[in-house]
């Protein structure tokens, strides 16, 4: 075991020292470069920004608005028979749009069920084994300047649902 903690301690200093000694024996110039690449950085934030701002206003107005509790109602009629309990509908919907307000939806089902319910454990598991698909989406592929997604949406929301299905399955019943 203190080998595992000496490791993780050392692991990213050593990863940052090889970098420099490489950029240093190639004749780079290292600091100037990382400024640089600190610099187109702080430009893709910029660009993102109102993407990341209209995401998050969008999800603050279905939660507050009880929108997401309608359907976790109305959706859960259908999901609580193949195993995947309503309370976690809303999750589920939120999550393909942003992790942050994911995890505060998580965390009132913690509250609510418990962290080691069966609620819990999906819950906890799905966070995991999904990803904020539109979110991902929309500032990749803004950034990148990629207009046609082809199958990127669908393949997206099959893996979304594998994950779903995969956290009922090992949360078991």
């Amino acid at each position: 075991m203190k080998i595992l903690l000496f490791l993780s301690e050392v692991t990213i200093p050593l990863i940052i020292f090889y970098i420099v000694a490489f950029g240093i024996l190639q004749k780079v110039k290292v600091y100037e470069s990382f400024i640089a690449g600190a610099a187109d950085g702080l430009k893709t934030v910029v660009k993102i920004l109102p993407t990341l701002i209209g995401l998050m206003v969008a999800v603050g107005i279905l939660r507050g608005s009880g929108f997401l509790d309608m359907i976790g109602r109305y959706l859960g009629k259908i999901t609580d028979p193949l195993g995947f309990p309503a309370p976690l509908v809303p999750l589920a919907f939120v999550r393909m749009f942003s992790s942050s307000a994911a995890t505060g939806l998580a965390l009132d089902i913690f509250k609510e069920y418990g962290t080691d319910s069966r609620i819990g454990f999906i819950a906890s598991i799905m966070l995991s084994c999904t990803e904020t698909i539109f979110y991902t989406m929309s500032v990749y592929f803004m950034t990148a300047k990629i207009t046609k997604t082809r199958y990127t949406l669908a393949g997206a929301l099959l893996a979304t649902f594998a994950g779903i299905a995969v956290s009922v399955a090992l949360a078991g019943a």
